[in-house]
């Protein structure tokens, strides 16, 4: 048990799999894996649209030669006509949405019909590398355009403001900007950043490796206040030893956004720490309504990180983008780095400018995701580009936000019917994702059979026993939360790949296993 302590949440979960599979086979009841992060809805309109792209594009490069199975990049000129005759052509909501989401972008965003459809079905072909590395032009306008609407109120401050990296979603995202900043100089072995708990384990566990060794000090959430961030360890970040603060946000696996007004009283400290970074993964802000991030309050300390992957289903497509204000923290410390460490990342970067003390840090990170060497092939692919686009515009056009509140909708089904079944009062008010859920079993224990019990389960038992029965008896899979730096005796339930009524189940197998603990517990 102590060895199984020592995993990674994620890590321990396969072994929970196999158990709970092999008691689903044994006893023939249902195996529930609620310890998926990946969710099973999915944007079907933007994926169908990008499909007629896809045979669009494919279908003019073989024109363009007789030979079998050989096509030719065609001509950019009279390429946006051609498109619209194809489109014409197609029946289905994809090829109507396509249509639409063409004309809307070139209205919006004053787009030549030619250049943008020329980048879109090349991209979407991916017959040659990005470029420019980090973002397509006219992409990048439309991704913009969306992050500011998810991410930020004052939208025209956010979109002239800000440059983005398109990266391979928002994992490779956080490995490019640690990477980076450790290149750079910015961050050193032994610096300390601070880190908002829970959260992610893996970005605990990236902080700690030999690569950075990085003194880790936590920010911890109150989970008696709804896990919103206490004065007293807001306190923490105004010690000039930390460097960084490291964030989900909206959290996982508290699933919460933090209020403006703990917002703003953290912007206020990093205002005054004004060589403070901000890094905070922005993945869950379109499950929330009204969301405001750290780009807004500090955008000048902010570097941002975003995915597409769970709100349209595409964690296999990889999709992200890393946003860094043009007037950031990071540039202005590049500039000020000792004569010596700007002369060893002269050398560094000399091979792609005549003027590598001007490449800016968000230009650093697609260079240094490829090593340098191999900075003219960095970014990401033309296609997964072309799909982020094409979801963007999808948001973009729906103004009611249909989509959004189906998904809202899904997820409030379910946490409901885990609740219920579970035996508690569910956890309301509108900074709640209902993503997941971080159950604190200690707590619903004193909730449902006494302070007395509660205290003997957490004096005799580790959480990860629990775990462990749940799987084996009820075939039911749940990760540990203090794998997440949450409550020892807490367990993260995923409401966003199972059946809804499998979250009944979920609930009851908890539920199940705790009165087995009392049980015995009551016979002593």
């Amino acid at each position: 048990m102590r060895e199984y302590l020592q995993m990674s949440p994620f890590e321990i979960k396969n072994v929970f799999i196999k158990m709970a599979e092999a008691s689903a086979k044994k006893n023939k009841i249902p195996f529930l894996n609620a310890g998926r992060g990946n969710p099973n809805f999915l944007n079907t309109t933007a994926r169908e649209g990008f499909s007629h792209l896809n045979l669009f594009a494919t279908q003019e490069a073989g024109k363009q030669t007789s030979k079998k199975d050989l096509g030719m990049r065609p001509d950019k000129k009279g390429i946006a006509k051609k498109l619209n005759r194809f489109l014409a052509k197609q029946k289905g909501e994809g090829a109507g949405f396509l249509k639409k989401s063409i004309s809307f972008a070139e209205k919006k965003f004053k787009l030549n019909p030619d250049g943008f459809v020329d980048e879109m079905t090349d991209a979407a072909r991916g017959d040659f590398y990005p470029s420019p590395p980090r973002i397509f032009p006219n992409m990048a306008k439309i991704v913009n355009e969306y992050l500011a609407e998810v991410l930020c109120s004052d939208k025209k401050h956010f979109v002239k403001n800000f440059d983005l990296f398109a990266t391979e979603g928002a994992t490779a995202a956080m490995v490019y900007v640690f990477k980076s900043l450790k290149e750079n100089k910015i961050l050193k072995k032994k610096d300390s950043i601070a880190i908002m708990t829970p959260i992610f384990s893996p970005y605990l566990e990236i902080p700690a490796l030999s690569d950075y060794n990085l003194v880790e000090v936590y920010v911890k959430g109150d989970e008696e206040k709804g896990w919103q961030v206490p004065d007293s360890e807001m306190e923490k970040l105004k010690n000039k030893k930390i460097k960084a603060f490291f964030m989900v946000h909206p959290t996982n696996p508290t699933s919460i956004k933090l209020k403006k007004e703990t917002l703003n009283k953290i912007a206020k400290i990093i205002k005054k720490r004004k060589d403070m970074i901000v890094l905070t993964d922005t993945v869950y802000a379109t499950f929330v309504d009204k969301f405001n991030s750290f780009a807004e309050m500090v955008p000048h300390n902010t570097i941002c990180v975003y995915s597409y992957s769970k709100f349209f289903g595409v964690t296999g497509w990889r999709l992200g983008a890393i946003m860094l204000h043009k007037d950031n923290i990071i540039d202005k410390l590049l500039a000020k780095l000792p004569a010596k460490d700007k002369a060893e990342l002269r050398k560094r970067y000399q091979m792609t400018s005549t003027q590598p003390d001007k490449i800016k840090f968000i230009d650093r990170l697609e260079m240094d995701s490829r090593d340098v060497a191999l900075a003219h092939t960095g970014g990401l692919s033309g296609p997964q580009q072309t799909i982020m686009t094409l979801f963007s515009l999808f948001y973009l056009m729906d103004k009611k936000k249909k989509y959004k509140k189906s998904i809202q909708s899904i997820l409030k089904t379910r946490v409901k019917h885990l609740y219920k079944n579970l035996g508690v009062p569910l956890p309301k008010g509108s900074e709640h994702t209902y993503y997941y859920a971080l159950i604190d079993i200690a707590k619903v224990a004193e909730k449902k059979y006494g302070r007395a019990f509660a205290e003997y389960i957490q004096k005799n038992f580790v959480m990860d026993q629990f775990l462990f029965r749940l799987a084996k008896e009820r075939a039911t899979v749940c990760l540990p939360g203090e794998g997440f730096a949450g409550p020892k005796w807490s367990l993260r339930v995923s409401l966003a790949n199972l059946a809804d009524k499998d979250y009944i189940n979920v609930g009851k197998n908890i539920s199940f296993i705790l009165k087995e603990y009392h049980d015995k517990w009551k016979k002593k």
